[in-house]
């Protein structure tokens, strides 16, 4: 027998659903909080392109003039570049079809090469610093205005240098869009390029499939003006040379939207909170010094009458001058003055109240390192807790600075060394048979890793301790760790290891006194 239905009572509405998903939490248009709250995400153009100039000085004033930005900056410099990272060349000898033996020796002679060039500032096309400086310079331009930029330049060889091969770096702001003015309009986003299907985004030309094919580069930056160049004038760039392959320029960055042309400044999450803590610094600063003064001042009292009833006579000076001549009277430890009838002294309080300012900028202080992903303790060199907690905070900055690290050395230490070393094999300087030929051969000759600082160690013993166990479990091995725990060669560690215990041996030193 079916169920009878129950019949709703005449008028009744039926129940509405009050929420779905989100509609009531962060979609919600009814919440207090967030009905007024309506932000957009748009294009990258519109999100980022369209404020990089604006964002580009703010960070720049951060980075200079704030304690908080440069530590911010320099502190990932130091860490991730430091005084350069350091090329060890890894090809691929299975696939070459050579030997464990023959490759180290070409390693070695490869390494000789580079290092002639890289450790000579004749590889700057200003002459200015080598290969390991001109990286440090690179990174922070790139964290500093979101991307930097590499000009390979050409000159002759000469007796000292055998190589041709030039870099120029270029600041952020001198990639835009040319104006045949002179003057680059910093909200001029999007412009049509001379080529046919082309536009030009930011000073990156792109194809009509979005793909970069070159860079407008400008003679000065826009708006110098101190610098007596005249109006800016650009050129364009090839992205690639159209017979090599190669890249004519580089661009230093890190997209984080997938349509990017242009990158984000490292500081542009932090700008606001960075200004207001700097703001509230020099406020706390300035209010500190003035209560630090100690102040007296001479009044009139009530009962005293006028200026001629204090001076016992006629008065006839400025009725606005001191009440006494402060000259007339000291202050020192047993010190005892006497003052006219009717004059009395007062002090300024000079209590500092400011008893909540360290609490307040340290928690903002770690909302900033949180959103750079440097720790509190790391960006504000504040080791203070157990020796765990600033291992943790070592490790987790350490994670922030071996990532852009990777990511710099894929964007200008591995395409210079490319570049490089075509030119070396040809010109006759490193022999790698096939590299011109086959495009899987130049891979397996090209490859390379790039080491830099070490991070810091807090107990040394244990830091070994876990080295020598990596390397007896086959985690690692004894190169890497001598890389990336000192910067230091293994093969030259253990050849002078080899010169030091044959020299101790001739001269008769006991085993004890090897390692005393």
């Amino acid at each position: 027998m079916a169920k009878k239905r129950r019949k709703e009572p005449r008028g009744a509405a039926r129940p509405r659903i009050k929420n779905s998903g989100y509609s009531e939490g962060g979609a919600s248009e009814t919440s207090s909080i967030l009905k007024a709250w309506h932000p957009l995400k748009l294009s990258s153009k519109s999100d980022i392109d369209r404020h990089l100039h604006t964002l580009r000085n703010r960070a720049a004033d951060e980075a200079i003039n704030t304690p908080i930005g440069a530590a911010a900056i320099t502190s990932s410099a130091t860490h991730a570049v430091g005084t350069g990272l350091t090329l060890f060349p890894r090809p691929k000898f299975k696939q070459l079809g050579i030997s464990a033996d023959e490759a180290r020796v070409w390693i070695r002679r490869t390494m000789a090469e580079f290092g002639m060039w890289a450790d000579s500032k004749q590889c700057d096309i200003y002459r200015r610093n080598n290969f390991y400086d001109l990286q440090y310079i690179a990174y922070i331009s790139y964290l500093i205005d979101g991307d930097a930029f590499a000009l390979f330049r050409r000159k002759a060889p000469d007796a000292l240098m055998p190589y041709s091969l030039r870099l120029q770096l270029l600041e952020a702001n001198r990639i835009s869009n040319p104006l045949s003015s002179g003057l680059a309009v910093p909200f001029n986003v999007e412009m049509h390029a001379p080529t046919a299907g082309h536009r030009i985004v930011s000073g990156v030309e792109i194809d009509a499939d979005g793909a970069i094919a070159g860079y407008w580069v400008s003679n000065k930056v826009p708006y110098d003006r101190v610098d007596t160049q005249g109006p800016a004038q650009w050129i364009r760039v090839e992205a690639f040379g159209r017979e090599t392959g190669l890249p004519n320029i580089l661009q230093i960055c890190h997209d984080i939207r997938a349509d990017q042309y242009r990158g984000v400044p490292y500081l542009a999450p932090v700008i606001e909170t960075l200004k207001q803590v700097s703001r509230f610094t020099t406020a706390e600063l300035a209010s500190a010094i003035v209560k630090s003064f100690f102040s007296l001042f001479f009044t009139q009292t009530a009962t005293g009458g006028d200026l001629n009833a204090i001076l016992g006579g006629s008065f006839e000076g400025d009725p606005n001058a001191p009440v006494v001549d402060v000259g007339e009277y000291a202050l020192g430890p047993g010190t005892l003055n006497a003052l006219p009838s009717g004059v009395d002294v007062k002090s300024v309080d000079a209590s500092n109240a400011q008893s909540v300012f360290g609490v307040f900028t340290q928690e903002l202080v770690k909302q900033i390192g949180a959103a750079l992903g440097q720790p509190y303790e790391v960006l504000m060199k504040n080791f203070t807790s157990s020796y765990s907690a600033s291992r943790a905070a070592l490790l987790q900055a350490w994670d922030e600075y071996k990532m852009r690290r990777v990511w710099f050395a894929r964007d200008f230490c591995q395409p210079v060394y490319e570049v490089w070393l075509a030119e070396a094999i040809a010109i006759g300087r490193i022999e790698a048979p096939g590299f011109f030929d086959n495009p899987t051969m130049r891979r397996a000759w090209s490859n390379a890793e790039w080491f830099g600082p070490t991070m810091s160690i807090l107990d040394p013993v244990k830091d070994v301790t876990g080295s020598n166990l990596r390397v007896a479990y086959g985690l690692s091995t004894r190169e890497r760790e001598a890389a990336e725990m000192t910067g230091s060669d293994y093969e030259e560690n253990i050849e002078q290891l080899a010169y030091e215990q044959n020299m101790m041996t001739k001269l008769g030193l006991e085993e004890a006194t090897k390692f005393a």
